[in-house]
């Protein structure tokens, strides 16, 4: 897999220099710790979640048992850590997306964002999307606060957007989080069949949903003919 956010940490290189090094102790830490967070996301989305073991992430990082378990209580934790790392950054990147005045343009660039996060990271997609599902009760909970959290991203936007207009309708809070639920069945569905070269073709079918349930029917068959 090429290097995409969880191979991202500040400072961390993707391989050691071989033989002794000078470089710090937290550098080498972050290098293993993102090593292994990758590894993780790799296997999972190859074997899934059941079946991968510590064994797959520490032979994929290239770090041993005992350097695993310096960093990780066990898988769950580390497929958390992991879990937790790509997310921010998917929520990073639609957050600089959507950094316009152009409450619809911002919508937008904010969909274009996240698919095509998704897409170019197709081990994370997978382990976001549909491993995270059979990683138990504290995943399942990660994924809800998640999905929250895009719900919130989303009312902050259109905030935004009624503060310089005005005429556009206040919705009930639930809609940004079935918009967000809507969007997630939507890429689900071609992220389980493995057709992530798909995944952008679908930004103008979201855009609409988002901004018909937002600001109604009108305004979104105008971003729709865009």
């Amino acid at each position: 897999m090429a290097p995409g956010p969880l191979h991202s940490l500040p400072e961390a290189p993707e391989r050691l220099p071989r033989g002794p090094h000078r470089l710090a102790r937290e550098v080498v830490l972050a290098s293993q710790r993102g090593r292994m967070l990758g590894a993780m996301a790799e296997a999972v989305a190859e074997k899934g979640y059941a079946a991968t073991t510590v064994a797959d992430v520490v032979g994929r990082a290239g770090v041993s048992r005992k350097t695993f378990y310096e960093h990780f209580r066990d898988k769950e934790e580390c497929f958390l850590a992991a879990w937790d790392v790509g997310v921010q950054m998917l929520l990073d990147a639609i957050a600089d997306a959507t950094q316009t005045d152009d409450w619809r343009a911002g919508l937008r660039a904010g969909v274009r964002a996240y698919l095509e996060t998704l897409s170019a990271e197709p081990a994370f997609a997978r382990t976001f999307m549909i491993e995270v599902l059979a990683a138990g009760p504290a995943a399942l909970e990660r994924r809800a606060e998640v999905h929250r959290r895009f719900a919130e991203q989303l009312r902050e936007l259109y905030a935004r957007a009624r503060e310089q207009h005005p005429e556009l309708p206040e919705p009930p809070a639930e809609v940004f989080s079935a918009i967000v639920g809507a969007v997630h069945e939507l890429t689900w569905e071609r992220v389980r069949e493995d057709r992530f070269d798909e995944l952008v073709d679908l930004a103008p079918v979201i855009a609409y949903l988002e901004v018909a349930l937002l600001a109604g029917h009108e305004q979104a068959v105008e971003e729709l003919e865009r």
